[in-house]
């Protein structure tokens, strides 16, 4: 899904994006990095990489970091860091040279274009490593639960199912060795960040009745099971590692 909607449809999203997607728990960067050296001796291509979310993570471990977005709303909102450098190319298209970054990365936005044609690109351009990051609700606990089955009433596409898609994808990378781990956090928030954080995905409804309706149901659910003004959605990040046989 490299096509104009996956490129456009954060358009109007970009300020929620921004302001309310968590980021990455450390071992996840970890895990992209491990065994490959200094951070500061790598550089790192971060596709769809967004408002910049994950770029700065790895920028702040030393890394050169060539961020790739092609939704230029999305590239506005990114904080400057010495250490990123942006692009407006794709996936399939990232208009990197053979064998020119020691990483590529993609976080949470790989299901946008899980392709066979997109992961040649990428260990095209990759010297070493191609890795995905993904976040996902961890819905053993009552209030990630609960926001879950919200999200899923309101749901107008099958983002999710991508997303889960995506991670059997990324297990057939050619010709490279998989592993797999994961990582566990949490994101405490208040009432408005939860409803930003909603607000962030571009499967809910932003306009209209359905949106007064999810901002009601979101809001009843946060009077519910707030504690101290603040709900803690549960995360597990899944980060596959595809090391490149050379």
């Amino acid at each position: 899904m490299d096509g104009k909607d996956s490129v456009s449809r954060f358009g109007n999203r970009a300020p929620s994006y921004a302001a309310f997607r968590p980021g990455y728990p450390p071992e996840a960067i970890d895990a992209v990095l491990a065994g490959l050296g200094a951070p500061s001796t790598l550089t790192i291509a971060d596709v769809g990489a967004g408002t910049g979310i994950s770029a700065r993570l790895f920028a702040r471990r030393g890394a050169k970091v060539i961020a790739i977005e092609p939704n230029l709303r999305m590239r506005s909102q990114a904080e400057s860091d010495p250490n990123v450098e942006w692009s407006e190319g794709t996936a399939q298209h990232t208009g990197l040279s053979d064998a020119s970054v020691d990483v590529v990365v993609a976080c949470q936005a790989f299901h946008w274009f899980a392709t066979i044609d997109v992961m040649r690109e990428f260990a095209r351009v990759a010297r070493r490593r191609a890795a995905i990051l993904q976040y996902e609700r961890d819905e053993r606990d009552a209030f990630t639960k609960a926001y879950g089955e919200v999200v899923r009433a309101y749901a107008n596409d099958d983002t999710e199912d991508l997303r889960r898609r995506a991670l059997a994808a990324f297990t057939r990378f050619p010709e490279s060795w998989i592993t797999r781990t994961e990582a566990f956090s949490l994101q405490e928030m208040d009432r408005e960040a939860l409803l930003g954080r909603a607000g962030s995905s571009s499967y809910l409804p932003d306009s209209g009745a359905p949106a007064v309706a999810l901002r009601r149901d979101l809001n009843e659910l946060f009077d519910r099971y707030a504690s101290g003004d603040r709900v803690a959605l549960h995360m597990v990040t899944y980060a596959l590692i595809a090391d490149l046989q050379r």
